[in-house]
């Protein structure tokens, strides 16, 4: 009943665009439900396919590309399971940071929405008057987004359990970044630094000023030196668990500003970039050539994704996403809402949900626009070629004369409407500090 059930919609729905279906394809109808990716119809309304044919004789008339870069430019423009225009579509090419898009599914999935990283915060010694006798052990755990609110936040939580000195050294161990710096001994002078506000330079005090009215500065003074161990002192005590920001907010912070270092953090949790490879490409059901990378971030010209894949990923990100009460603005930025990071200085189309990917000689766009005569539609676009703001212009362009053409959405969907009224994630609340010690 359920199968007739959804073949019977997904045949009425093309039928009502214009598509005509024979009976014998509704099992494939109903297998595109399950595998958002696949094509099964070509749009019989001309609007994508004028539309990129006016952008390729723009991009040449303007002399962004000559003939025989042409074959180096690939778009793909996807309604449901109708394809709209497809130049070279299922050729993998270098995509920057489209790459991204698949690091989101597969940490989406691997981890679930609401994941959060810990770091513990520890003690080799016992704590007298205020003052730790022994060090302070800081076992990192993936956080990709410990930055200075989190750390101001831990301090202040140190200094809500009395404790305002350390005796020894500061210790760093295990998977542990501050404000995206890798190196754990950078990143440990960092936190020795927004432990202590009488240390603080101009990074810190901004911050500190950006936090809500009335945040302590915390007062951690750290005798000893930040040092680096490869294991944990077992004789220690566990102080505090902090937690990360719920993965969805982590993985809409690495998109709105395309943030390398949290990319490569996230690829690394589920096991590098080449597990990401090969679970984005199934999650897509796209063939495991269109996805082709050597990180999770897309720095590097090898990083070879097709607009079809990037399309594909989208779409299987926002049923991911949908089944946990999300959807893909809660995990990109959005026209209309996050006027930050990577959609500054956009032209977009109101509610069009995005990422952007940026090398020396590639720009690239790709995400979602609502319409009004055929709802979702799934767009990649990559360019190759060195005016990286032109393409940008003529990409904004390109989604604005298709739109004009469908007709603008009377409303923004529910699909692509964020679940909160915050544009900011809530960094350094002192909540998701559990004081775990009981002396």
């Amino acid at each position: 009943m359920l199968e007739l059930l959804g073949s019977g919609l997904v045949s009425l729905w093309l039928e009502m665009a214009g598509v005509n279906i024979k009976p014998s394809d509704a099992l494939e109808a109903l297998t595109w439900q399950s595998s958002p990716g696949l094509v099964i119809a070509t749009d019989p309304n001309p609007a994508g396919a004028n539309t990129l044919k006016e952008y390729l004789q723009g991009l040449l008339k303007s002399q962004l590309i000559t003939e025989n870069l042409t074959e180096s430019q690939g778009i793909w423009i996807q309604s449901g399971p109708m394809l709209m225009a497809d130049h070279q579509g299922k050729t993998p090419l270098s995509a920057a940071s489209l790459t991204k898009i698949a690091t989101s599914l597969v940490a989406l999935k691997t981890w679930g929405p609401n994941h959060q990283f810990d770091t513990m915060i520890s003690a080799t010694g016992p704590i007298v008057n205020g003052v730790v006798q022994g060090d302070l052990v800081i076992t990192g755990g993936g956080d990709p987004m410990f930055v200075w609110e989190e750390a101001i936040a831990l301090g202040n939580t140190l200094n809500k359990m009395g404790i305002k000195q350390i005796k020894g050294n500061l210790v760093i161990t295990g998977n542990f970044a501050m404000n995206f710096q890798r190196q754990p001994l950078l990143a440990g002078q960092m936190l020795r630094q927004a432990l202590n506000s009488k240390t603080w330079t101009r990074p810190a005090t901004y911050t500190h000023s950006i936090m809500p009215k009335g945040t302590p500065k915390p007062q951690v003074a750290i005798a000893g030196q930040v040092k680096v161990a490869a294991q944990p002192n077992p004789q220690q005590t566990l102080l505090i668990r902090h937690r990360s920001l719920p993965m969805h907010q982590l993985v809409k912070e690495m998109n709105v500003y395309s943030n390398n270092e949290m990319a490569q953090m996230l690829a690394e949790s589920v096991g590098g970039h080449t597990v990401v490879q090969l679970k984005a490409a199934q999650l897509a059901n796209v063939p495991q050539t269109e996805i082709q990378l050597i990180n999770g971030s897309g720095l590097g010209q090898e990083n070879r994704i097709s607009p079809r894949a990037a399309c594909a990923m989208l779409m299987a990100l926002q049923q991911e996403a949908a089944a946990h009460q999300l959807n893909l603005a809660d995990l990109f930025p959005t026209s209309g809402f996050d006027q930050r990071g990577t959609m500054q200085y956009r032209n977009l189309p109101g509610a069009t949900v995005m990422k952007t990917g940026t090398l020396r000689d590639v720009s690239a766009l790709a995400g979602v626009v609502p319409t009004r005569d055929r709802g979702l539609v799934w767009f990649a676009i990559i360019n190759r070629g060195s005016q990286i703001t032109a393409f940008r212009n003529q990409q904004d362009k390109l989604l604005q004369r298709l739109v004009q053409q469908l007709e603008v959405a009377p409303t923004v969907p529910t699909s692509l409407t964020p679940h909160t009224t915050k544009s900011l994630p809530d960094l350094g609340n002192i909540s998701r500090q559990e004081i775990v010690y009981q002396g």
